[in-house]
Order: C-alpha cells, then structure tokens, then sequence
C-alpha cells in the first residue's frame, strides 16, 4: 500500500502550480518528462483499482490485451502536437491530460504488461518505435511550426528526443535475438 500512497503523493506533487508551469515551460520536458510522469503516478496508484475492482479488471482485462490498447491510444493521442498545444492552452484539455494519462494509460499498463505474452509486450514496443520514429522525423523535418506555444528549435529538440527513445527500443528489440531472458530469470 505504500507504492500506492507514493503514487498518489507523486501525482499530487506533478498537479502543483508551479511544477506544472516548470514541466510545461519546454517541450521536450512537457512530452518526455512530464506526460510519462503522470503515467508512473498511475502505474504506482494501479494496485488500490486492482484491488477495489478486481472483477473489473478479470472480465475486461482477462489477457492484457484491451488494457495495452487503451494505454497505446492515450499515448499515442498524446504524441499529436495539436493536443500537447491545446493542452497548455485549454483547461478541459489539460485536465484531461491530467486524468487519461495516469488512470487509462498508467493503470491499464500495469495490469496488462504481467498478463501480455512475449509476441504482445515485443509488438508493443515494435508500435512504439515505429509511431516514436514517424513523430520524430515529423517534428525534426517539418518547415513550420507545429505548435504554437513553442519555438521550432524547441521542436527539433523534441524531434531528436522521440528518435533516441526510438534507438533505445530499436537497440532492445535487437538484443532480444541475441540474448534469451530466460537465461536471467
């Protein structure tokens, strides 16, 4: 229970004014910092729903896979500059943010990863390095300015961060040929 409270405090530390306003000021913090932050808080607080709803979770959750669908629609969604621009620029979008990104993508990822076979949690993470790529060759590429409350080299920045976290999966899914886990367990 206390993963749970440190959840909880964590996420009420990330709610503060002034955390906000410093998570929010530069764009890469905002995406690679900030938005995966309030998704820990979720995974941290995901035992209280585990617990309090444990049908809940048997009967729509039974294999992982609607849980890990729910997380990569959220993330994904979160990865479209309009909603990151709209979220600084309109409260219902923010308190949305605020929401959707530790209780439908945080919880659902840690009830799902532990129920997903091998083939689900490695098309997981090949989904990922493929939108992560594809975003960062947009926001690295793109003439113009995709969202309004950031300058474009801060755009760039972003651009270049989506790519490394893009060669970091790259790199383990490679590994994943050369070295059988099963060897560490």
């Amino acid at each position: 229970m206390t993963q749970v409270i440190a959840g909880l405090v964590f996420y009420l530390f990330l709610m503060l004014p002034p955390v906000v306003e410093l998570l929010e000021s530069i764009m890469i913090i905002h995406m690679h910092m900030q938005m995966p932050l309030l998704v820990v808080a979720g995974f941290l607080m995901a035992p209280l729903f585990q617990k309090k709803f444990p049908s809940f979770f048997a009967k729509y959750n039974m294999n992982g896979i609607p849980g890990i669908l729910l997380f990569m629609i959220i993330m994904f969604f979160w990865n479209i500059p309009r909603a990151m621009d709209e979220a600084l620029t309109i409260p219902l979008v923010e308190i949305f943010k605020f929401i959707s990104l530790p209780f439908l993508a945080g919880v659902p990822l840690r009830d799902s990863w532990n129920k997903l076979t091998t083939k689900w949690k490695n098309g997981t993470l090949l989904m990922f390095l493929i939108v992560y790529t594809g975003t960062g060759i947009l926001y690295i590429a793109s003439p113009v300015q995709l969202c309004n409350n950031y300058l474009v080299k801060e755009q760039i920045t972003l651009g270049w961060g989506f790519i490394t976290v893009a060669a970091a999966i790259l790199i383990y899914l490679i590994q994943l040929f050369f070295v059988n886990p099963s060897d560490y367990e």
